[in-house]
Order: C-alpha cells, then sequence, then structure tokens
C-alpha cells in the first residue's frame, strides 16, 4: 500500500508523522511526505531515509494573516494544491493522514478532491481549525481527548514504551520547557535549585538554547550541579531517568511523558493557539494523571508540595492508562478501511 503522510509546521505534528511511517513501514508498506518549506517540516523529514520521496511545498499560515498577505497565503496554498494532485496521482496514493498543521492543507484538500480517502490525526484536546474544516469529510478522524474516537490513545515513539518504569521515589526531576525553553519554567527551576540539591535531587534540565547561557551562569552562581541542554535529541533518555517532570503542555511531549510513566507537573504556555496547552494539561489533571497550574499562579508553593507526592500511584495510573501501539492500529485501520 502507498501512503502520503502530510501536515507539519511544529515537532508535535511531525512527531506524529513520525511514528506512522515507522509503523507503516513494519506493516510492509510505503509512503510519501508532503509538507511546507516553512517551519519545521525539512529539519525533520529532508534527510529521512523513512519515506520513499518527500516534497516541500511553499506555504504559509493563513489564520493569523491579514489583508493582502491572507491572499497571497491562499494563493500559495492553492498553487500547493494543484501540486500535491500531480504528487498524488504520480505515486498512485490510495489515502492520505494528515496529522494537522497548516502544512497539510494542500495534500488534505487534493485528497479530498481525487476521491482519495482522507484520515486525520487531532493532537490537541482543541481542535486545529483546518481539522475542525476537513473533519466532516475524512474517513476517520483520530483524538485522544475524545471518548467518540475509534482508536484510543497517542502515537508516540516505541523507545517511551520500552524504557517505562514505576517511578518509586523522588531521585531525579526533570524540567522541560519545549525546543525553545520556556522562562517560566527555567526561573522556577533556579529559584528551587539550591532547595532540590539539599534534599539530594539530582536537577537535568533542557532550557532552549536562546536561554541556555543565562541559566547556565544562574546556575554557577548557585553552585548548583545541573545536567543542563539548551536544545538535545536525547529526550527519551531523559524522561526515562526522570522521577518528576516540570514541562509544557504540548501534545506530543505530554503522551511521551505518560507513556513512560513519568508524573509531570504541567505549566501551559499561556499564548498557544486556542489555549490548547491548558486543555491538554486538563484533559490529564481531569483523569488523575498530573498537575497543572496557570503560568501566573504561584508555581513555588506548587511544585514544592508536589515533592511529597505518592509518585508511585500516579506513575502506575499513567501506564495503566497509555495505550500501546496506538500508530500501528492507525496504519491497520487504514489499510482495512481502503481494503
Amino acid at each position: 500500500m502507498k501512503l502520503c503522510i502530510t501536515g507539519g509546521g511544529t515537532g508535535g505534528h511531525l512527531m506524529i508523522a513520525e511514528s506512522l511511517v515507522e509503523a507503516l513501514m513494519q506493516e510492509g508498506h510505503e509512503a510519501i511526505f508532503i509538507g511546507s518549506s516553512y517551519g519545521q517540516d525539512k529539519k525533520y523529514f529532508q534527510e529521512s531515509s523513512l519515506f520513499s520521496h518527500v516534497y516541500f511545498l511553499e506555504t504559509t499560515g493563513v489564520v493569523n494573516q491579514r489583508g493582502f498577505a491572507k491572499f497571497k497565503a491562499l494563493f500559495k496554498i492553492f498553487k500547493a494544491f494543484l501540486k500535491s494532485r500531480k504528487l498524488l496521482k504520480e505515486h498512485k496514493i490510495e489515502a492520505t493522514y494528515s496529522v494537522g498543521g497548516f502544512s497539510a492543507a494542500p495534500a488534505s484538500f487534493a485528497s479530498l478532491s481525487a476521491s482519495i480517502p482522507l484520515f486525520i490525526h487531532e493532537q490537541n484536546a482543541v481542535e486545529g481549525r483546518l481539522n475542525s474544516l476537513l473533519k466532516p469529510y475524512a474517513k476517520r478522524f483520530i483524538s485522544a481527548y475524545n471518548e467518540n474516537s475509534p482508536i484510543k490513545g497517542y502515537p508516540v515513539k516505541d523507545i517511551f514504551y520500552k524504557s517505562a518504569r514505576v517511578r518509586e521515589s523522588l531521585q531525579v526531576i526533570l524540567f522541560l520547557g519545549g525546543s525553545n525553553g520556556a522562562k517560566a519554567i527555567n526561573d522556577l527551576a533556579l529559584s528551587l535549585a539550591l532547595e532540590l540539591q539539599k534534599r539530594g535531587i539530582k536537577i537535568i534540565h533542557q532550557a532552549g538554547e536562546s536561554d541556555y547561557e543565562r541559566v547556565r551562569e544562574a546556575y554557577e552562581t548557585l553552585g548548583v550541579e545541573v545536567e543542563l541542554y539548551g536544545f538535545t535529541k536525547e529526550l527519551p533518555s531523559l524522561i526515562s531517568h526522570a522521577d518528576l517532570a516540570v514541562s509544557r503542555a504540548g501534545a506530543s511531549t505530554l503522551w511521551e511523558l505518560t507513556t513512560n510513566g513519568c508524573p509531570t507537573f504541567y505549566i501551559p504556555f499561556p499564548h498557544a493557539a486556542g489555549d490548547h496547552q491548558f486543555y491538554n494539561a486538563k484533559f490529564i489533571v481531569e483523569h488523575d494523571l498530573g498537575w497543572c497550574e496557570r503560568q501566573s499562579q504561584d508555581l513555588e508553593a506548587k511544585l514544592l508540595s508536589l515533592l511529597e507526592s505518592d509518585l508511585k500511584e500516579k506513575s502506575l495510573k499513567l501506564m495503566n492508562y497509555s495505550q500501546k501501539d496506538v500508530a500501528k492500529k492507525m496504519i491497520q485501520d487504514v489499510v482495512e478501511s481502503v481494503k
């Protein structure tokens, strides 16, 4: 079977695309990728050997554009739509899987116009505008937050299942601000660094490249030992070593932490579109799987109170809740539906 995987713009969307193509290859199928020359799509897949072919079309987001800029963005999508139709026909694509993001628009509309079944995965608790628009026309709409979704759970890499473990006690704390870092989380880590060291808790901190030097110098001034990163591709290893995490609530990281059984205190990015990070974390809190506070709250007091939490109980709940082989189930669903 030949599948087109489309979407991206941000790492969260692209991680889902990577999980899907890995599952696709394990099942003996083939995929092409259609993304955008704008955003992180090239960074993830330009040199990738997972796809038989990769294409990066000139598109940009439309939602935040105004006036002539919006018209220009729509025109770019239309040109990319025509190119996508040709690519789908050229590669004899039998189904398209959209992982969301503005990058998904051309190939998704091209698939519908060519009567190629469209499958959609929504990564956040708040549906993206493109996904909401396409949802009525999709063959399948998958969401970890929707109880009516035919497939439960969220597709993450196998490494997070393989390294999953029950946290018994707090020996290591991990601060994650996302790929660009988060000053609020960085400042929280620094404000409690001496107290954490006093309690014998090791600190692992991914501070973001732009704030790395400031954070490094602050730890040196405090005299606190820390395993510090600006950006790292070793996130699975860092998560598996942590007993408690403090993190933004981007969907991919949230579900990777959940799958690995790592109890997490979420501090959502306050300016995320549709406040989706807050609703992602709210879903976790409502299922008694973690904790969440707005960035404007008293984060120090909240985190200090969590240091005494029953991590084993939370960790067991996380591992019991997470679903295995979600990407594989999504691919099998495509194959069965198309047949």
